[in-house]
């Protein structure tokens, strides 16, 4: 899927797996926690960014079989979702 035809939503679960796998990176190889050290202070906030990036990665999982609506509905070869294969 090209960046074009990405809707909003699928961009901020890309930018959201991203955080998160940059994130764990981060832990592997210098064991530091960037999320942690940004939002440490706020543990509600750090929450929040822990539950929307686990959030993102299932769909980011359910994207991989089924491709986003918004992409069909943005195609200008005419067909519709249903008869694309």
């Amino acid at each position: 899927m090209t960046a074009s035809k990405c809707c909003p939503i699928c961009k901020l679960v890309g930018l959201l797996v991203i955080v998160g796998a940059l994130n764990w990176g981060g832990i592997g190889v210098a064991g530091v926690n960037y999320v942690e050290k940004l939002l440490g202070a706020y543990p509600t906030a750090l929450k929040v960014v822990y539950i929307l990036v686990g959030v993102a990665g299932l769909l980011k999982l359910v994207m991989c079989f089924k491709s986003c609506p918004c992409a069909c509905k943005s195609d200008s070869s005419g067909s519709s979702c249903s008869t694309k294969k």
